[in-house]
């Protein structure tokens, strides 16, 4: 049989009741599954549209007709049902026992009918994004509208899962995030405060969620052992609130990996009510919803214990006619029930929350892409018989970076996998370009070595000052590859100065205090290694380290020096550091003097600083370090000590073995065999 033609407005069967309606935009889903974009036919370049040419757009409504048009069939044998006149006295009724295996068998049909549909197809903006990695970015929502859409919640117990990346963590950090959304505070560190409170007939709670953890170490258990450093970087980030609160709600997971999911998957099922995906835009919610999503679970009852005894229930005569009420009621239609014919007759378009999809036991997972701004709307899925539902909310703005990028490379400054770190070595006067200049990175303090180790996807130029300088304001041409965009080179602009202010001498110096070895303390040290990670918003840090003589570190001699900007330059002077003022050392006038006449500008610092250059000044942040580096060598010694020495080589051992016999039997004195 012919399928029928997707644009016919006549039903499949001729016979059958007349369903007439005006196009097949009726027929299309209300919103699309990929982006959450509500169903619309006019604007071709905005999300949600959906061309009936592409050819699993006609698949799906030819099936929604003739899934349409079973239904009328349906109804119209339960209507001629209801018109017949009741069964006679002697006929048995339906029994509890019936209706128990009706029930029973009622989602498996569910789930083979699921199974037979045809999937929903994304709209042509996540068809385009999915196959060839083209797309334009829709409109980022604001923390108010988030808020407000929060409040839209149909449900008394909601948890937002507050996403975090790990690449530039803790950068997608929102700030005064429960202020911001109204949420329940977090709980403070006395043993006294209350686990949780309702608001407003409300209980809204939130936890921490750090994705993409692999791109942290290569192991499962190195990031277990990360989680204090994890928790104590977070605390430095909630600032002042964050010292005196218990972080018992943070969880480091790995969607690509599986590492921590399964738990926290868990964690979704058994809160149920409403579950909230809520971060920047590229942080990983969508990926992590596929992942944490309880696909496949349901909560109706199919064996067990309860089940049997409802079976033990239909062999007693006294349950018959409590069985014929029930199914009397089950047939009797209700006049309040909405008509399947009408889509939106219950969607209110002043409302910030769409409709949710209808529920499945395997759903279509929201698209994941690289672009910023993918979900354009919030995608509500309902699981559990609707135990719960999980909500995946648009991403906030998170920075504009890629715009100074080319286009055909800003894929590229997402990390997707972890970067195996290599370190530069960078004297005075030296610099360290990211992307052809899209980041420069320039050590202050003279006659020190400073030690960077990228963990960036974009590649890293060493060079010195000079050039740096030439190849970021686009003045000079050079044979370093780039990916900044032309005429972005006017607005590059200094970022800040930024101090190795955390202590590494104890991880950074060997054997030298290592227990095992020579075990020295480091106070005995004549020498110290200080330390910071640079983050670099949305793309990934940059490990910093400098080791000075603990002589010139206690006496304040570690004066840096930064070139003085032009005088015709718009740029503005960074910000002084807040450390304490060094100790004036032997020497200082001479070579402030020296440096003076070179034009270059003497700051003070009681910790080695670096100089950042990005555009506009920003998208730089700091952190205390991770010392990832450092868990990137101690897996690569793991893995070549598994290597055990080889299997001794066979070769000539049988001729060796015969010769070896022959010379026994000849001292033994007799002849060899």
């Amino acid at each position: 049989m012919a399928p029928a033609d997707p644009q016919a407005t006549t039903p499949i069967d001729t016979d059958a009741p007349a369903v007439k309606f005006s196009d097949d935009f009726v027929f299309l889903p209300l919103s699309c599954p990929g982006c959450g974009a509500l169903t619309q036919t006019s604007e071709p370049t905005e999300a949600g549209f959906y061309a009936t040419e592409r050819h699993a757009v006609r698949t799906f409504i030819r099936r929604s007709k003739r899934r349409r048009y079973e239904e009328e069939e349906e109804e119209e044998e339960e209507r001629l049902q209801l018109a017949t006149p009741p069964k006679e006295a002697g006929q048995d009724s339906p029994s509890p026992g019936s209706m128990l295996k009706r029930s029973e068998s009622e989602p498996a049909k569910a789930s083979v009918k699921s199974s037979e549909e045809a999937q929903t197809p994304f709209c042509d903006r996540c068809h385009q994004l999915l196959h060839h990695h083209t797309g334009v970015s829709v409109i980022h929502p604001t923390v108010e509208a988030i808020h407000d859409t929060l409040l839209e919640s149909p449900h008394k117990y909601n948890h937002v899962y507050h996403v975090l990346d790990a690449a530039d963590f803790p950068m997608s950090l929102i700030p005064s995030v429960h202020r911001m959304l109204d949420l329940v505070r977090q709980r403070s560190q006395n043993r006294r405060s209350k686990i949780g409170r309702f608001r407003r007939g409300r209980k809204d709670e939130m936890s921490f969620v750090i994705t993409r953890s692999d791109l942290l170490a290569p192991k499962k258990e190195q990031i277990d052992s990360l989680m204090p450093y994890l928790m104590e970087v977070l605390r430095d980030a909630l600032g002042r609130t964050g010292k005196s609160v218990r972080l018992g709600n943070v969880r480091c997971v790995s969607a690509k990996r599986g590492w921590w999911t399964k738990q926290l998957k868990d964690d979704v099922w058994s809160r149920g009510g409403g579950g909230w995906m809520v971060g920047k835009v590229n942080v990983g919610k969508s990926r992590l919803f596929e992942n944490i999503f309880p696909k496949g679970r349901t909560d109706v009852v199919t064996h067990g214990p309860q089940a049997d005894i409802m079976r033990s229930a239909s062999r007693h005569d006294e349950t018959r006619l409590l069985g014929d009420e029930l199914l009397r009621e089950e047939l009797t239609p209700t006049e309040e029930e909405p008509q399947a014919d009408d889509q939106g007759a219950e969607f209110d378009t002043d409302s910030l929350l769409p409709p949710m999809q209808p529920e499945r036991l395997y759903p279509v997972m929201p698209l994941v892409s690289s672009l910023p701004g993918t979900t354009a709307s919030p995608i509500r899925l309902s699981y559990g018989n609707g135990r719960g539902e999980l909500v995946d909310l648009p991403g906030l703005a998170r920075g504009e970076l890629e715009q100074y990028v080319q286009e055909e490379h800003r894929r590229e400054l997402v990390m997707r996998s972890r970067v195996k770190p290599v370190q530069e070595s960078l004297k005075y006067g030296k610099s360290l370009l990211f992307g052809g200049g899209l980041v420069r990175i320039t050590p202050l303090v003279p006659g020190h070595v400073l030690l960077a180790c990228s963990f960036m996807p974009i590649r890293a130029h060493c060079t010195s000052n000079e050039k740096a300088v030439g190849i970021q304001t686009q003045e000079r041409e050079s044979g370093v590859p780039t990916i900044v965009l032309p005429g972005a080179g006017d607005k590059m602009r200094s970022a800040g100065v930024f101090e190795l202010r955390w202590d590494v001498t104890k991880l950074r110096s060997g054997p030298l205090t290592r227990k095992a070895a020579v075990g020295l303390k480091v106070d005995r040290l004549p020498f110290r290694v200080f330390a910071t990670d640079i983050l670099i918003e949305g793309c990934g840090w940059v490990e910093l380290a400098m080791q000075v003589r603990t002589r010139d570190f206690e006496q304040g001699r570690l004066s840096t020096r930064r070139s003085a900007p032009p005088a015709d330059s718009e740029q503005e002077t960074p910000p002084k550091l807040t450390s304490s003022s060094a100790v004036d050392a032997p020497g200082a006038e001479a070579s402030d003097e020296k440096a003076a006449d070179a034009g270059d500008e003497i700051i003070e610092s009681h910790y080695p600083a670096v100089e950042i250059f990005t555009p506009e000044g920003r998208f730089v942040g700091q952190r205390r370090p991770m010392n990832a580096y450092i868990l990137a060598t101690e897996f690569e010694g793991a893995k070549k000590e598994k290597h055990v020495r080889p299997r001794r080589s066979m070769k000539g051992a049988k001729k060796q073995m015969k010769t070896a016999k022959r010379a026994a039997a000849s001292a033994a004195g007799q002849p060899a065999a």
